[in-house]
C-alpha cells in the first residue's frame, strides 16, 4: 500500500473526497442559518464574496507582487471557503458537541476551496508536496562518489548514447539532493537550489552527462518543478528508455523568496543574470562530473522562469544555447513597461531596452540557438505573448520548435511542456541522435 504522502490531490478518491466534505459541510451551515438566520447568512456569505474580491484588488492592483492577475475562479473558491467560516460565526450553536460540527463543517469547506484551488494551478501533486515533506528519492551532496571518479563523455562526432554501456548494475530511478549555491560574483542571496542525478550518473563509471537549468515561476520556489511537475520521475522515465541516461537537472532559484520578482535580470532588483550565467555553472561544474562544453547546456522554466529563459537564451547564448520557454512573457514585467523601468532601472528606459529579449532579438542573429515555445491553448493571457516570442526568435534565425498544447496558464501545461519538448532537447544536448 502506498503511503498517504504520496496520495494524489489532483486525481482519484482524495481530492474527490475532500470536495463532497466540503459541499457537505457548507449544506449543514446553511442549515443552520435557515432557521431564524437567513439574512445574518446572507450577509455571511456577501461579506465572504467581498473580501475574497477586496482581496483580490489589492493582490493585483496595490500589493502587486506578480504581473498577472488573480483569475476569477481562483477568486470564487476562496470566496467559497470564506462564506463557510462566516455561516459557521452565524450559526454558532449553544451546545458545545455542535459547535464541534460546525468547526469542522467549515474547516472542510475551507479544505475544499483548497483543494480546488490547487486543481486549477496543479501545484502540489501530492500530501507529500502539500506538506513540504522531503523526497523518498533524497540524498545529501556527500553521499554521491567522489567528483572526478571515471566517467564516460560524448565523443566529439557521437552523442553520448552511442558510446555509453549500461552496467548491469545501474539504479532504476535517479536521485534528488538539496543544496546552497552562493553567489559568489552576483551577490544575489539566493534559496537553496534542487539537483536531480540520473541513474547514468549514479553508476560507479558514470556518464558525464550535459545540464539542464530549470525555472520556476513567481511566486514560486526551486521545489516546485519537483513539487508540481514531477521532474524527478519525468527524468527517471526518460531515462529508463535509455539506458539510464538523461540530463543533470539543476533547479535554482531565480527569486530570492517565494513572491519577489527581480526580473531576471542585473538591476537593482539583485544581480540574478549573473546569478544564473556565472555562479550557478561554477558550482555544477565545480561539484558534479558534467559536459564541459556549453553548447550541450540548456535553460528552460515556466511563465516567469520560462521569461528567464528567453532572456538568458538571447542575452548568454555562450552559456544557454537552447532555451525551453514555457508559458512566458514577451518581456520582464513587473505589470506594466513604466513600473518596471522605474523600479530596476531608476527610469532609464535605454538600460531596459539594452537587455531586453525581444528588443535583442530585434537586432542580432542567433543562428546556432534553438528556441523550444510551449503555450496552453486556454492561455489566453501569456499564449499571444509566446507567439510574439516565437515571431522574434524566427526573425533572428534561431531555430524554433513550437507546441500548442490542452490547457491554461497552470501545471497541466507546463509539465506537459517538459515532457514535449525532452526528446528535442536530448538531441540538442548530445545525449541522442537526432
Amino acid at each position: 500500500m502506498r503511503s498517504p504522502l504520496e496520495w494524489s490531490l489532483l486525481h482519484g478518491w482524495l481530492p474527490v473526497t475532500i470536495c463532497l466534505a466540503a459541499a457537505g459541510g457548507a449544506t449543514l451551515l446553511l442549515q443552520a442559518v435557515v432557521h431564524g438566520r437567513v439574512r445574518r447568512g446572507l450577509a455571511a456569505a456577501g461579506i465572504a464574496v467581498a473580501l475574497a474580491a477586496g482581496g483580490g484588488w489589492l493582490v493585483d492592483h496595490v500589493w502587486r507582487p506578480f504581473p498577472d492577475p488573480l483569475p476569477v475562479t481562483v477568486l470564487a473558491r476562496v470566496a467559497f471557503g470564506l462564506t463557510g467560516i462566516g455561516l459557521a460565526v452565524v450559526a454558532w450553536p449553544r451546545t458545545g458537541r455542535r459547535r464541534v460540527v460546525a468547526v469542522l463543517a467549515a474547516a472542510a469547506t475551507v479544505l475544499g476551496a483548497a483543494t480546488a484551488v490547487n486543481a486549477f494551478y496543479g501545484q502540489f501533486s501530492t500530501v507529500r508536496a502539500a506538506l513540504g515533506v522531503r523526497p523518498e528519492n533524497m540524498i545529501g551532496i556527500d553521499d554521491m562518489a567522489p567528483h572526478g571518479v571515471t566517467a564516460t563523455g560524448a565523443a566529439a562526432d557521437q552523442p553520448l548514447a552511442a558510446v555509453w554501456h549500461r552496467p548491469p548494475e545501474l539504479a532504476t530511478s535517479g536521485r534528488l539532493l538539496n543544496a546552497a549555491i552562493p553567489g559568489e560574483r552576483s551577490g544575489f542571496a539566493a534559496r537553496p537550489a534542487w539537483v536531480y542525478l540520473p541513474p547514468a550518473y549514479l553508476a560507479a563509471e558514470r556518464a558525464v552527462l550535459p545540464v539542464l537549468i530549470l525555472l520556476s515561476g513567481q511566486p514560486g520556489s526551486p521545489r516546485d518543478w519537483i513539487d508540481g511537475g514531477r521532474v524527478d520521475r519525468v527524468m527517471d522515465d526518460f531515462a529508463r528508455a535509455h539506458d539510464g541516461l538523461a540530463p543533470l537537472v539543476v533547479m535554482p532559484d531565480a527569486l530570492g523568496s517565494l513572491v519577489a520578482n527581480p526580473l531576471c535580470l542585473d538591476s537593482r532588483l539583485g544581480n540574478v543574470e549573473t546569478y544564473l550565467s556565472e555562479d550557478v555553472p561554477a558550482w555544477v561544474r565545480a561539484h558534479f562530473d558534467v559536459d564541459p562544453s556549453y553548447r550541450h547546456w540548456a535553460v528552460g522554466g515556466y511563465s516567469y522562469g520560462g521569461t528567464c529563459s528567453l532572456q538568458l537564451g538571447v542575452r548568454r547564448p555562450d552559456r544557454y544555447p537552447t532555451l525551453l520557454d514555457i508559458s512566458g512573457q514577451r518581456e520582464p514585467t513587473l505589470g506594466d513597461r513604466a513600473g518596471t523601468v522605474a523600479a530596476a532601472f531608476g527610469g532609464d528606459a535605454a538600460a531596459f531596452v539594452r537587455v531586453n529579449p525581444l528588443d535583442i532579438l530585434a537586432g542580432q542573429r542567433f543562428a546556432g540557438s534553438e528556441a523550444l515555445l510551449v503555450s496552453g491553448l486556454d492561455d489566453a493571457e501569456y499564449g499571444p505573448q509566446q507567439r510574439l516570442v516565437r515571431a522574434a526568435c524566427e526573425r533572428a534565425g534561431m531555430t524554433v520548435r513550437w507546441w500548442e498544447l490542452p490547457g491554461g496558464h497552470s501545471w497541466q501545461v507546463w509539465g506537459a511542456g517538459l515532457v514535449a519538448g525532452l526528446p528535442r532537447l536530448a538531441v540538442r544536448m548530445g545525449i541522442t541522435a537526432a
